[in-house]
């Protein structure tokens, strides 16, 4: 599907990318669910790929609730840089080493119900003109929201294809 160009599109794929994650994961054996991937991946295991989504949710809802005040958020986070991500990574992958697959699962779908409920709060303007909101720079929050949603939950559910041939 191409990217999302209006609030039905950007819902219609963020949902269907999910539960097409979830789903892949849900039908996967009990042995490949906690598989360890192999050497040379930051994401050691699949709950590790489903709280890093988990905590992209939480720093866009936290970019978007400090931007919406018209005040600037601290992108990617405090103390890092676009250019520093890999390190920002790093650092998630750590917070969250050891959750189990029930766990991360249950987490995953707060933070995605909330990133839905946060779009469906606007109409196709405010997601998709760029330039609306100070923070969102040259981009629109629609932008984001892609990023943090459909395309991350495909980023994910291909990372985990390729980690268990």
């Amino acid at each position: 599907m191409p990217k999302p160009k209006n609030k039905t599109e950007l819902l219609d794929l963020g949902a269907n990318n999910y539960h097409k994650l979830l789903d892949f994961i849900d039908a996967l054996s009990p042995e490949q669910q906690s598989a360890t991937f192999p050497e040379g991946y930051l994401n050691r295991n699949i709950p590790d790929v489903l709280m890093h989504l988990h905590e992209w949710h939480l720093m866009l809802l936290g970019w978007y609730d400090t931007g919406m005040k018209g005040e600037k958020p601290s992108m990617p986070a405090e103390g890092y840089t676009w250019k520093t991500l890999p390190l920002l990574n790093q650092e998630i992958q750590k917070k969250y080493a050891g959750t189990s697959l029930a766990e991360a699962g249950k987490t995953l779908s707060e933070s995605y119900k909330t990133i839905r409920a946060t779009i469906e709060k606007h109409p196709n303007e405010e997601l998709f003109e760029k330039k609306r909101y100070k923070w969102t720079g040259t981009t629109s929050m629609g932008a984001y929201f892609i990023s943090a949603t459909a395309s991350h939950y495909d980023w994910a559910f291909k990372l985990i294809k390729k980690c268990l041939k």
